[in-house]
């Protein structure tokens, strides 16, 4: 829905990425360094509205205008275009988001049909032009605008089981509005939507980021996930340490999506650490659900309307002991801080701030996702504890 918190606009604000991934076994980071980036997912910021559409009242909620968002994307010049799947949530200016998938859905209501959501972002605008969406829904004369309107009711419909009154001129657009081509390709979406089965994949994963054993082990249980074909496999490490099939122990040299992979570590080898380095470009697909990171202040949550490439990296690392000895103590890799705002202004309760009226006007603007870097990731070797006193 495209209310929103308001707060003074904080301008730009510069975010150093953190380039390097630690492994977390007591070893403290340079002063000056950034947080290890959190591994698992897409992240970006909102950086304002994409394209406008007209305003619409669902049945039983506040008037409320439509457009599409942008997301601006972690270390990257790339920029996503989202719908609105969260009537009920206002849109917090300059919120950050992450990827994640539609059973994390953290909106008030359920998301109720997100297998429709995909139909209707996969067959409605803009993945199909107005042309197409006329000759389909048997109708002439369709805008952009009236186009991305009907999208936007449609999507709400399956996500908050919504239903479209009235559709009315937007204050943000000169051209007027037909609301009987509004409706009529709607109900054209609605009454044609299908349960798309499957969930979009995420562009790169591995879980968990970290792991620990002794030499002579197979040490982890790595999943990776991406929406690239393959991914070539670098790995940091001492010699005789390979990258394996976590089932049949075969080396790799490259992994697909759905891979199970581990560290093997020779029996002689020493104390050490090694990191698998993943980098490839995939697809951030149609579909894909952006969350804000700040559970403390929700925001809106926002759906991928393109697939769009992108270049992602991620990283695993592992560290043993001697044959023989313990396991290090691995902790879970921190996610980082939501970036502070320049100008923390007091803000109005969100709750039913919908946009009427002139309210409408410079108000539309929302935050997102982003991808953790796009660089090569700097392994950092923790220091071997003293084999023997002196």
């Amino acid at each position: 829905m495209t209310h929103l918190s308001l707060r003074n606009p904080p301008g730009h604000v510069a975010l150093a990425a953190a380039a390097s991934a630690l492994l977390a076994l007591g070893l403290a980071a340079p002063a000056a360094a950034e947080p290890a980036p959190y591994q698992g997912s897409v992240r970006g910021q909102y950086t304002g509205v994409a394209e406008h559409g007209h305003s619409v009242t669902m049945r039983g909620e506040p008037f409320t205008t439509t457009a599409t968002f942008n997301v601006h994307l972690d270390d990257s010049d790339q920029t996503l275009t989202t719908y609105c799947i969260d009537f009920r949530t206002g849109l917090v200016e300059d919120s950050r988001y992450r990827e994640d998938q539609w059973e994390n859905y953290p909106g008030q209501g359920d998301f109720a049909e997100p297998g429709k959501v995909h139909w209707i972002l996969k067959n409605s605008y803009p993945v199909v032009d107005v042309a197409d969406l006329e000759e389909e829904a048997e109708m002439a004369r369709l805008t952009e605008s009236e186009a991305l309107t009907a999208t936007q009711a449609a999507i709400w419909h399956f996500s908050n089981e919504l239903d479209l009154e009235r559709v009315d001129q937007s204050p943000e657009l000169d051209d007027n509005v037909n609301a009987g081509n509004v409706t009529h390709l709607y109900n054209h979406l609605v009454d044609n939507a299908e349960d798309l089965p499957n969930e979009p994949g995420s562009a790169l994963t591995v879980s968990p980021g970290q792991d620990a054993g002794l030499a002579g082990e197979t040490i982890g249980e790595f999943t990776v996930e991406t929406s690239a074909e393959s991914i070539p496999v670098r790995l940091e490490a001492p010699d005789g340490v390979e990258l394996v099939d976590a089932g049949s122990g075969e080396a790799l040299d490259e992994v697909e999506s759905g891979d199970t992979v581990a560290f093997s570590v020779p029996a002689d080898a020493d104390a050490g650490e090694a990191a698998l380095v993943l980098e490839t470009t995939a697809a951030v697909e149609t579909g894909r659900l952006f969350k804000g990171e700040d559970t403390d202040n929700p925001t809106q949550t926002l759906i991928t309307v393109q697939d769009s490439e992108i270049v992602v990296s991620e990283v695993a690392t592992v560290a043993w002991d001697a044959a023989g000895g313990t396991p290090p103590v691995v902790e879970p890799t921190e996610e980082p801080s939501p970036s502070p705002v320049a100008d923390e202004a007091a803000m109005p309760d969100r709750s039913g701030l919908a946009l009427t009226g002139n309210a409408v006007a410079a108000l539309v603007v929302a935050a997102v996702v982003a991808i953790a870097g796009g660089g090569t990731a700097l392994f950092l070797a923790r220091r071997r504890r003293a084999a023997a006193a002196d």
